[in-house]
């Protein structure tokens, strides 16, 4: 082979490695783009999920601090105070007049009467409430699920346990109840009234801005109807069981206050159940009202 043909094939063996080079190097870039593409999209992936659960969360107003879901025995205790005990306790220590009659077109929701209650979280005296309200409806529906909260830490009866009725769902075929829990136990803005019950709050109650407010189907309006303070010092779980005790004073408070209130539910009613509205006390409190 001449010097001319041993130049020629080391020339065509320098472009053959050059090209190769060349190739392999566009692959790696090519490589190197389709795992960035790769990582961008999974990058863009988890961005949106991130978004969607912030705007999700923010969509909503949140839950009351320091709310926990109540031990089944508490709730299990709310729901079911025996009928003797219901008899024995009657208005127990609550005050003869605390029921107001309301004139004006019947409160209904969707066929039935409704129970409107608007009240806060911290709130002392709505804490007290909340726990006749609960045994009271008890007798005509299911709550599901209840939560566990105290009233404020610088307000009168600080630190009440007591229940909040914030997400909560109660289902009856007697009646429709509508809770309102307007601020949480920070004083924050929870679920603000509509027009339409700022508009009841404020006839019935005015200036429509203390609480708590317990509207029984425009027919009768309940405030305070017992003092908080039988509860101080005490555990759900040990008001819950003092429910059952007539002989104490959460007995003689929430109970009386819940026989009132059963009263006057059944009114709206029409007595029904007859299983609730015609046993004692609930008949001959009725009558009086």
């Amino acid at each position: 082979m001449g010097k001319a043909d041993r130049n020629r094939n080391e020339s065509a063996r320098a472009r053959i490695a050059a090209q190769q080079e060349a190739a392999r190097r566009a692959e790696a870039r090519r490589r190197t783009l389709l795992v960035g593409g790769a990582v961008v999209v999974v990058l863009v992936i988890v961005l949106a999920i991130v978004l969607s659960k912030v705007l999700s969360t923010s969509s909503s107003p949140p839950a009351g601090p320091s709310a926990e879901q109540l031990p089944a025995s508490v709730q299990s205790e709310i729901m079911t105070v025996p009928a003797s005990t219901l008899s024995a306790v009657g208005t127990g220590s609550v005050p003869s007049g605390s029921l107001r009659a309301l004139t004006g077109a019947p409160l209904t929701s969707g066929g039935k009467p409704e129970m409107l209650y608007i009240g806060a979280e911290w709130c002392p005296y709505c804490a007290a409430e909340r726990w006749a309200m609960a045994v009271a409806l008890s007798r005509f529906g299911t709550f599901s699920p209840l939560r566990g909260i105290h009233s404020s830490s610088s307000d009168v009866y600080p630190n009440t346990s007591t229940l909040t009725f914030y997400k909560s769902t109660y289902t009856s075929k007697y009646l429709v109840f509508t809770p309102v829990e307007s601020e949480d136990v920070n004083r924050n803005a929870l679920q603000p009234p509509t027009a339409a019950q700022q508009a009841l709050w404020t006839k019935y109650d005015p200036p429509g801005d203390t609480f708590p407010f317990i509207d029984f189907g425009n027919r009768f309006l309940a405030t305070v109807t017992y003092n908080p303070g039988v509860l101080q010092g005490l555990s759900w779980s040990q008001i819950a069981s003092d429910l059952h005790n007539p002989s104490s004073a959460v007995a003689k408070g929430a109970v009386g206050s819940a026989n009132v209130f059963t009263a006057a539910i059944c009114k709206l009613t029409g007595n029904a159940p007859a299983s609730v509205c015609t046993t004692a006390p609930v008949s001959s409190l009725e009558a009086g009202l």
